[in-house]
């Protein structure tokens, strides 16, 4: 199965007669819920799941966003709707980020019939297709977790991948090289990782770039499908996204969810700035 979907072809799946299950994943970093934008209009039939207390667990030492108590997670899939046999398609507003996360953590849990909108709510209204107001009332779903279905790293094993492997930093060029830290305590990248900025793999639109341009750009930083390969970013949401769009360049690559406000808490940890990995 394909991991995006064309508003179009999910326009069709819509229509016809297994409709999926649609996750509104709206989040901004820092900001309110995004409750109050879905209620305002959201693709018909679309559930809003939070990321911040259905998608990640508190914060705390293991990051801004870890992974969400397994309970919790599995209480949100089934009130939206989801069940073993059910497709799933996630979407936000914004980057991606969120989407993908959601899209990550169900893979995780070992659910594979998920993808994402690829483009987000802009992709779908862009070419004049409705919102709904109406806040739906799905039937629970039968979701049954199996967690660890795919591969995650922690601090010493992210360590231990940027020595023998390829880990990819998501975030920004300047935030990798410690130019800026708007967020985390530190400011700079695990000593390493390369620099491989989530935004380069997505169109101005944001729709994915085509697979020949994603394989050509993982491949030139090392990142290919015999090649072990790692990602973080600042907490663990973007480099959803980047695990995404390595999985559509035929990579499976391993995601560090606790990222850099997991590594950054410990005054222990080596600390890379500048251009080069280190």
């Amino acid at each position: 199965m394909n991991a995006i979907v064309t508003p179009a072809a999910l326009e069709a799946e819509l229509a016809g007669t297994a409709p999926p299950v649609l996750l509104d994943v709206r989040y901004r970093m820092g900001g309110p819920s995004g409750r109050p934008e879905y209620e305002k209009g959201h693709l018909p039939g679309a559930v809003y799941v939070d990321l911040e207390s259905e998608l990640a667990g508190p914060p705390g030492q293991e990051g801004r966003h870890p992974l969400p108590p397994l309970d919790v997670f599995t209480h949100a899939m089934r009130a939206a709707g989801v069940g073993d046999g059910r497709a799933v398609i996630t979407y936000d507003d914004g980057q991606g980020w969120a989407a993908a996360r959601a899209w990550w953590l169900l893979r995780w849990a070992g659910h594979t019939a998920v993808r994402v909108l690829d483009g987000g709510l802009a992709a779908w209204t862009a070419e004049g297709r409705r919102l709904s107001t109406d806040t739906p009332a799905p039937q629970a779903g039968d979701f049954t977790p199996r967690p660890g279905s795919l591969p995650t790293l922690t601090a010493d094993g992210a360590a231990q991948l940027a020595r023998r492997g390829v880990l990819l930093d998501a975030r920004a060029g300047e935030r990798y090289r410690g130019e800026v830290e708007p967020v985390d305590k530190v400011a700079g990248h695990i000593p390493g990782a390369v620099s491989a900025p989530t935004m380069q793999t997505v169109a101005e639109d944001g729709t994915f770039r085509p697979r020949a341009d994603l394989v050509a750009h993982f491949t030139a930083l090392g990142a290919t499908p015999d090649a072990e390969v790692g990602v973080y970013c600042g907490s663990g949401v973007s480099a959803a996204q980047e695990a995404l769009a390595l999985h559509l360049a035929g990579v499976d690559a391993a995601l560090y969810v606790g990222s850099w406000s997991e590594w950054s808490r410990d005054a222990s940890r080596p600390v890379a700035t500048g251009a080069q990995p280190g």
